[in-house]
């Protein structure tokens, strides 16, 4: 009896949210071409083109999809199950409420794993699509306030550099750090490329770092380090988003800008987003099916509603803990995790009222 109801439950949830899953990436692919047409047209690409990079970006739009799927998926099941007197007819059976609904969180699990999957998945997917679309000026010959890592694992951080004269000013180089040989931390007021000597940095401090902890800091006029194959054109190129980065990169790159010296604030909240946003598929769930247990108000209404106001909460809470991140008004895990914090706090509280 039970392992059909079970069926049951689990079926029409997984039908409900198949249904908005499929229909959920036209809606994502429909608002950001409204959002930026024009700009897509200033850039002269394809109609090829722009779809290639909504293809690209379909993993991104999938994993968005994830807790308002669910959401949706559960209120609906849950209060049609209510509308219906299913859930009534349940309990007369002495089944109750939580056990009736241990589908739904259990499959909440899952969807919650599967979004976290998608975690190496879509900043493949957004690197190309940025590749597609990503268009430098013509002409472009500087840059300006960037963090770049050479595949050695050396770290620039630069306040300018024009590709013309090969000349950077406010220069940070950081080597990659070796158990053997140590690395070594450069800060120069200016470098110079030559085609023939590669990079000589002018005026600065450099620290030799030990193994073992100790340092060795001495001053320069000019210094040429070996090793330096990036050239001016090199260096031009775009930093990636952090949308076009995993999670070790992100962590990676906010860790190279604070030893620099930078605000790295931003790049940690949206580092930790990256786990919390997927992690709400299931937090949301658990919010949603108490209220969704409400008979008062008729169905599709109630529910779109319902599920709406949720969806909006939630965003507006990240939003805000977001921008308190950034300010520095919370720690970055703070930031990124206090909307689930919150939101299953009050779904605790919510399913312990509900009557069993």
């Amino acid at each position: 009896m039970i392992r059909i109801l079970d069926r049951f439950v689990a079926g029409t949830f997984l039908r409900l949210f198949l249904l908005f899953m499929a229909g959920s990436p036209p809606l994502f692919i429909l608002a950001d071409f409204t959002e930026r047409r024009d700009v897509y047209i200033d850039q002269g690409l394809t109609t090829t083109e722009i779809a290639l990079s909504f293809l690209y970006q379909m993993p991104q739009y999938f994993q968005w999809s994830f807790p308002v799927a669910a959401l949706v998926a559960a209120v609906f099941t849950v209060h049609g199950m209510t509308t219906h007197r299913e859930i009534v007819a349940a309990k007369a059976g002495g089944i109750s409420f939580h056990r009736l609904v241990a589908p739904v969180l259990v499959l909440g699990l899952v969807l919650t794993g599967a979004a976290l999957s998608l975690e190496d998945l879509v900043p493949r997917g957004n690197r190309l699509s940025a590749k597609v679309l990503r268009q430098e000026p013509m002409g472009r010959s500087w840059r300006s306030e960037f963090v770049y890592e050479s595949e050695g694992g050396m770290t620039w951080q630069v306040k300018r550099l024009t590709s013309q004269d090969g000349r950077m000013t406010s220069v940070i180089l950081e080597s990659a750090d070796d158990p053997e040989e140590g690395g070594f931390h450069l800060t120069a007021d200016a470098a110079m490329w030559d085609s023939i000597d590669g990079w000589t940095f002018q005026r600065g401090w450099i620290r030799f770092l030990r193994p073992d902890g100790g340092e060795r800091a001495m001053e320069f006029e000019e210094v040429w380090i070996p090793g330096l194959e990036e050239r001016p054109r090199d260096l031009m190129e775009s930093t990636p988003e952090p949308k076009e980065m995993t999670y070790a990169e992100v962590d990676r790159l906010a860790r190279m800008v604070e030893r620099s010296g930078g605000d790295a604030k931003r790049l940690l909240v949206q580092k930790e987003q990256k786990r919390s946003i997927p992690v709400a598929t299931l937090v949301i769930i658990l919010f949603g099916v108490p209220l969704a247990t409400s008979s008062k108000r008729g169905g599709a209404a109630y529910g779109i509603g319902l599920s709406l106001a949720t969806t909006i909460l939630y965003l507006l809470l990240l939003k805000v803990s977001g921008a308190l991140g950034t300010a520095g008004a919370l720690s970055p895990v703070w930031a990124a995790w206090s909307p689930n914090l919150l939101f299953a706090s009050t779904a605790a509280v919510l399913l312990a009222r509900v009557r069993t």
